[in-house]
């Protein structure tokens, strides 16, 4: 008996509350509740559209690296093919290369190196630096190491096979011989 008249009194303090007010501004529970229902539905297809958003955003980023570096698997592939150019010249000896019958030979090796390096430079294919830096695990591959007076221990002293980057990938380490402690 005790809660009824606890309710009684709190609905008299309401009621009290509300004189004066007019009828159609007093919110009935139907109405506070349609009003949560309305706010949490507003709250969800935020959440929806902002998820929408974060979808869209990640699967442009996918499309862009996909173009950026589709031809990966034909560079890996393409690079044996400008070491082997690359060996084919420096295997002409220097009096060979003066000689009259050899010149237009090596002449010709020499641009279609040159337009190689083109092609690798409209793609964004670059050659990664070694000789003479730190030796970077990320960019380079020791195969060997060397005892060096000259050089610090840990610094490239000799590329064995050139290393190359596509965009901001690397396509492969560069193959190096690295300084140590002459014993």
């Amino acid at each position: 008996m005790t809660e009824d008249k606890t309710q009684s009194a709190d609905e008299a303090a309401k009621a009290e509350e509300l004189k004066g007010v007019p009828e159609d501004m007093i919110e009935s529970p139907e109405l506070a509740k349609l009003r949560e229902e309305l706010e949490t539905a507003k709250q969800e297809a935020l959440y929806a559209r902002a998820e929408t958003q974060n979808v869209r955003r990640r699967l442009e980023k996918d499309i862009a690296d996909t173009r950026a570096y589709a031809a990966t698997g034909f560079a890996r592939d393409i690079l044996s093919v400008a070491d082997n150019l690359s060996r084919a010249l420096s295997a002409i000896p220097a009096d060979l290369r003066e000689d009259e019958k050899l010149k237009s030979i090596v002449a010709g090796i020499e641009a279609t190196g040159r337009e190689i390096e083109k092609v690798f430079g409209n793609h964004g294919i670059t050659r990664v630096a070694a000789v003479g830096l730190p030796l970077d695990p990320n960019q380079h591959q020791a195969m060997i190491e060397v005892p060096s007076a000259d050089a610090e221990p840990g610094t490239v002293v000799q590329e064995l096979q050139s290393g190359y980057m596509i965009k901001d990938r690397l396509l492969r380490p560069a193959m190096v011989a690295v300084a140590k402690k002459p014993d």
